[in-house]
């Protein structure tokens, strides 16, 4: 499948291209395979980075995370935004996080993609981005 050209990327997708076990790997591998061959740019956070390797460290082993570091990390486009970009994801944090399990790296992720990314399509698995309205790539 072609996918375009620029694609966000949450915790949720690097994690499942990593875990043979998780639900998501199989569609997460060709999703990883269709953006190599569409040439597609991968964009991330620090946040999400961060929200990785952690994952991947607590979940699966050093290894993984070392692997995703040295591999992964080279390859993508890391957005930087300003402070002023946290006080609206602590807004987006307040109003959505009763009604839904959302992480702060949501709601950062929520404001990056609409404000600094024209809300660009993402790779994702947890229901959180749909839940914002985001738009993932199936």
């Amino acid at each position: 499948m072609a996918l375009p050209n620029r694609l966000f990327c949450d915790t949720s997708f690097f994690y499942a291209c990593f875990d043979r076990r998780d639900v998501n790997h199989d569609q997460a591998d060709d999703l990883s395979k269709d953006a190599a061959a569409s040439g597609s740019r991968l964009y991330v956070t620090w946040d999400i980075i961060s929200e990785t390797l952690t994952l991947l460290r607590y979940r699966r082993s050093y290894r993984d995370a070392a692997t995703f570091l040295t591999e992964i990390k080279p390859r993508l486009h890391i957005v930087n935004y300003a402070d002023s970009l946290r006080a609206e994801a602590e807004q987006i944090f307040r109003r959505y996080g009763r009604d839904h399990k959302l992480s702060f790296c949501d709601a950062i992720s929520f404001v990056v993609v609409t404000t600094l990314l024209d809300d660009m399509p993402a790779l994702a698995f947890d229901d959180d981005f749909r839940a914002l309205r985001l738009t993932v790539i199936p």
